[in-house]
């Protein structure tokens, strides 16, 4: 019992399609595919908007934010140890 065989690997995707159907299947899939597609790209960008000079990052982060103001809020926690 320690491995399947191809059958009982067929013998499963064939109730996974009959339970889920083929349509949602292929939905399932794509939405799959459009995330790591998105994840790729993101990654690919984040690494070229490293700068190489940190103050003219600043001065760009400092006008981005007067342009778009946004609220920021700092929430203050105690922590109890436990006993």
């Amino acid at each position: 019992m320690g491995s399947f065989s191809i059958w009982h690997w067929l013998v499963v995707l064939l109730v996974v399609v009959l339970v889920f159907g083929t349509k949602k299947l292929r939905n399932i899939g794509s939405d799959l595919g459009g995330a790591v597609k998105g994840f790729k790209e993101g990654m690919r960008e984040g690494g070229q908007d490293a700068p190489a000079n940190g103050t003219v990052a600043g001065a760009q982060q400092v006008q981005d934010q007067s342009q778009h103001p946004v609220a920021r809020e700092t929430i203050e926690v105690s922590a109890k140890e436990k006993s």
